[in-house]
């Protein structure tokens, strides 16, 4: 399962780098859960042709990743605006900072957002 959600993740940031032949075969394996010899049947090649169009992907995919870390970027962001959003939540509910803490916290992390921007 974990493999599948990373290979939507790298074709939902680097998919349309693919030809429109690949990310039709791997929209087919990652989005539409199809066997390689569904594919295989509807594009007119062989199942091992699928199979490794498929592994291209992944490493074309990889490669951009490993290249651009806009995943990487993009999971550091959610993180911090998670923490914006928790400290907003908990700002004048229960044992509390004052407000200028809060708003530290909240200018540092925006900040760290900013730069990873």
């Amino acid at each position: 399962m974990e493999k599948i959600v990373e290979q939507g993740l790298l074709y939902d940031f680097y998919g349309e780098l693919l030809t429109e032949h690949q990310r039709r075969i791997y929209e087919g394996i990652v989005y539409e859960n199809l066997s390689l010899g569904e594919i295989a049947e509807e594009e007119g090649v062989s199942r091992q042709a699928v199979h490794d169009i498929v592994k291209r992907c992944d490493k074309i995919l990889q490669g951009y990743e490993d290249k651009l870390r806009l995943i990487e970027k993009f999971r550091k962001i959610k993180d911090k605006v998670s923490d914006i959003s928790r400290l907003s939540e908990r700002y004048g509910h229960g044992p509390e900072m004052d407000a200028a803490a809060y708003c530290e916290q909240i200018k540092r992390l925006s900040g760290e957002i900013l730069q990873e921007l």
